[in-house]
């Protein structure tokens, strides 16, 4: 598993986020029963960074918590299944299935930490949890996919122990 993480800001964090943002995303592929080893690369930044970024790739000229970038376009949610027939997939250095990118706003993890009265490593955690299921094709435009978004993080952050303080 390949988790590179890149500060593009000073960690502010009282602890190790690269580790933490490992077990998030791995537990999630686990939950996910992934198949592959894969890489994730990880952008911590602050809000007038991710501003910039949701503007051109989204074209919305705001912050926002956590942006996701797949570079898998899974027909279902997690189906792993004919991965292999595309093997531009898979880097071919390490054999790993490059699932995408994710930046999150270390200013919205904050932020968001205050506004919702849990830990500063729960939000970080919630965040890196909602963009692996992104990468894996879960999306939360209808009720019933944000519903089943919703169950599947908050099972995984139960399981892990992060819970809200």
């Amino acid at each position: 598993m390949t988790i590179p993480v890149t500060f593009e800001v000073q960690d502010p964090f009282p602890f190790p986020a690269d580790e933490l943002l490992q077990e998030v995303i791995t537990a999630v592929l686990d939950s996910e029963n992934c198949p592959y080893e894969c890489e994730v690369d990880v952008l911590l930044t602050d809000n007038a960074s991710i501003r910039e970024i949701n503007r051109e790739e989204r074209q919305i000229d705001a912050p926002t918590d956590v942006l996701s970038f797949p570079l898998v376009a899974f027909e279902k949610p997690s189906d792993f299944d004919r991965l292999e027939e595309d093997l531009s997939l898979f880097h071919p250095e390490s054999g790993e299935l490059m699932l995408g990118d994710m930046v999150i706003s270390v200013d919205k993890v904050f932020s968001q930490a205050e506004e919702y009265g849990h830990s500063v490593r729960r939000e970080l955690a919630f965040l890196a949890a909602h963009s692996t299921f992104h990468l894996l094709g879960y999306d939360h435009e209808t009720d019933e996919e944000r519903l089943v978004m919703e169950e599947k993080q908050e099972a995984l952050l139960q399981e892990l122990g992060i819970t809200r303080d």
